[in-house]
């Protein structure tokens, strides 16, 4: 939470003229309902299921297009979306940033997040994912860097010119 990945996937998207995709966005359109309001019905783990099947959906849609693919915060860290994501050769990026730092952003936004109402929380929950979040291929330190950088990091790092790679194509 509060890393950039939305704003930054977004310019990535735009920058590599390919499609760019919010998980979150998908979870809340295909439930009709906003994620407070999922966490407040159905707890997390009926959030992250309703996650799990809306990656699911996105990543058979991948074969007709390039896709810059935002994570939710805890999504990556759930075993079977990891999984997924490792057998499907994607590759992924730790958007990392200071606990601190990420707290701070997420204030400022002023969104509700289930997970982010209380600080102790989110410092809690912060320790708990890093370790998750490392897997991830490329690590890319955001703090004190503006979207355009970031977004110049990955492409750099990801060996990548003006255009996305082709997706492969399963047979």
């Amino acid at each position: 939470m509060g890393a950039g990945k939305t704003s930054v996937g977004r310019e990535l998207g735009a920058r590599m003229r390919c499609r760019f995709v919010d998980l979150d966005d998908v979870v809340v359109e295909a439930a009709g309902k906003s994620i407070p309001r999922i966490f407040a019905e159905e707890g997390e783990a009926g959030f992250r299921e309703r996650e799990k099947l809306a990656l699911m959906m996105i990543l058979q849609s991948l074969q007709a297009e390039s896709t810059v693919i935002a994570l939710g915060g805890g999504a990556y860290v759930q075993p079977e979306i990891h999984e997924v994501i490792r057998r499907a050769l994607i590759p992924t990026v730790f958007l990392d940033a200071r606990v601190d730092t990420l707290l701070e952003r997420c204030q400022r936004e002023g969104k509700k997040r289930p997970l982010a109402q209380d600080e102790n929380h989110f410092r809690q929950l912060y320790d708990a994912r890093r370790s998750g979040y490392m897997r991830a291929e490329h690590r890319v330190e955001t703090a004190g860097k503006s979207v355009a950088a970031i977004v110049s990091e990955i492409i750099d790092r990801l060996g990548w010119c003006n255009e996305i790679p082709e997706v492969p194509q399963s047979r």
